[in-house]
């Protein structure tokens, strides 16, 4: 099954790696490991991952403090948004 991002949740990991980029480079450089582990995952596995309140499934990552909304639709699994476990529980929820 195709795994699409919503640009906004590009935009989103381009921001939180530009965020580690200016602590040092192996830092980014975990976090793009990070997330692309997770998004194989998701795509691999995508019903091996708990829901979210808000409806979405959700994949944490393991070492930094974020996670990936995401939906399965009957053509593809859309990765929503990427947010802080902090932030606001409906940052990114309207993204379509």
């Amino acid at each position: 099954m195709e795994l699409i991002f919503h640009p906004r949740a590009a935009k989103d990991a381009r921001e939180i790696a530009a965020k580690y980029a200016r602590v040092s480079e192996g830092l980014v450089k975990r976090f793009w490991d990070e997330l692309d582990t997770a998004v194989d995952l998701i795509a691999a596995f995508p019903e091996r991952h708990h829901f979210d309140p808000s409806g979405k499934r959700r994949s944490n990552l393991k070492k930094f403090p974020y996670h990936l909304l995401f939906e399965e639709r009957l053509d593809c699994t859309r990765i929503i948004v990427i947010r802080h476990h902090h932030r606001n529980p409906s940052y990114g929820l309207r993204r379509r």
